[in-house]
């Protein structure tokens, strides 16, 4: 766990870069500090590893005190990975990955294997990349290699200033997917800097936002997306942000929560009417109205009202009960997957057995009317 505790950084006792900031990082967390040019966040992380010191304030690691830690044994056991890589010219690849194990003296033997196991890990062949040197690799290969030699020495801690910002886009995405599944696997603790947004959101187990050196929101991706704390965070995020990212929309975003229910033992000329009076097409079924948490036992819609020309038949004979529903964390790409793959025209969100909420072509068209930003006619 790594924690800043109202930690200041100065300039000439006068220029505020990082102004009383806190912030926790528990231990796995994938943590993504992102904002304008100046901002303080590429600062606060480098004050991890006492690249830079702070002016005031304090910056723990497991409890204990960084201050009160060497740097030099600090930083070795800290991996670190910048824009420019920083690979060694005269280094082969095995040597540049190799070079922090060899500094705190482990076994040659073993300095090699793991330097094996980590070329394999990042997908570029030991046998083909070992004794290379980098001018003889692509942007992206030097890239894994910087990946590769700060997870050399197995740290807890990895920091990431921009790493994959110099990049071509492909090569960018790529990288970008390799991280999350070491991640996935390793489950480092891991500080990644980036001005991208779109970066932010795809890597980020949580995102802070930097403003003059502070924090202006600190949460999961979709919290920032959906209800960003300010008009700063608005903005920089973007209108129209959270539909290019659809996975972060859940049914629970995009479901009406104003559905209408009737009882079971109600008549069909008792849905008729409540379907005209609510301006409705469908109606929830529950074993009695009126209490909006009661447990769902089918839907009733203008088809099945049509099928039956009894007015007095009641709703329980008539209703459906094998009904599709979804739960309120279910992604709107599962959500437009299930309504085109069944044939669906409603969908209720259904938590504990009860109806939260209906989605419907109606209810989406609402939500991607507001979040996809106005444009001109012509």
């Amino acid at each position: 766990m790594i924690k800043l505790k109202d930690v200041s950084k100065t300039y000439d006792g006068k220029k505020m870069i990082v102004d009383h900031l806190n912030l926790t990082i528990e231990q796995g967390e994938l943590i993504v500090l992102v904002g304008e040019s100046g901002c303080g966040k590429t600062t606060t992380m480098k004050m991890i590893n006492r690249l830079i010191e702070p002016t005031s304030g304090k910056i723990e690691i497991d409890g204990k005190d960084i201050m009160t830690i060497d740097p030099i044994d600090l930083r070795r056991n800290i991996g670190y990975v910048i824009q420019k890589v920083g690979l060694f010219p005269h280094l082969t690849v095995g040597q540049n990955i190799g070079l922090v194990p060899r500094l705190v003296k482990k076994d040659l033997d073993d300095i090699k294997k793991r330097t094996i196991e980590l070329l394999d890990m990042i997908d570029l062949k030991h046998e083909d990349y070992i004794d290379r040197y980098p001018s003889e690799l692509s942007g992206g290969q030097q890239q894994r290699i910087g990946v590769a030699r700060a997870l050399a020495n197995d740290p807890d801690i990895i920091l990431m200033d921009e790493p994959f910002s110099a990049l071509d886009p492909i090569t960018r995405e790529q990288l970008q997917n390799e991280l999350l599944k070491l991640q996935e696997e390793l489950n480092k603790t891991i500080v990644f800097v980036t001005h991208d947004i779109d970066e932010a959101i795809k890597l980020g187990d949580k995102i802070a936002v930097m403003q003059n050196g502070k924090i202006a929101q600190f949460d999961i991706p979709e919290a920032i997306l959906k209800t960003p704390a300010s008009d700063f965070i608005e903005n920089f995020v973007g209108q129209g942000r959270l539909w290019k990212t659809p996975d972060m929309l859940r049914a629970e975003d995009i479901m009406n929560k104003e559905y209408v229910q009737i009882g079971m033992q109600r008549t069909k000329a008792h849905a008729v009417e409540l379907m005209r009076e609510k301006n409705c097409e469908v109606l929830v079924v529950v074993d009695k109205s009126g209490n909006r948490l009661r447990e769902m036992m089918g839907m009733v819609g203008k088809r099945q009202l049509s099928k039956n020309f009894d007015h007095e038949v009641r709703i329980k004979d008539i209703m459906k009960t094998d009904v599709m529903t979804v739960q309120p964390k279910t992604p709107l790409t599962e959500v437009l997957r299930l309504r085109d793959e069944h044939n669906l025209r409603f969908i209720p969100v259904v938590e504990n057995g009860s109806v939260l909420g209906i989605i419907s072509a109606a209810s989406i068209l609402t939500v991607l009317t507001e979040i996809i930003p106005e444009s001109e006619d012509f």
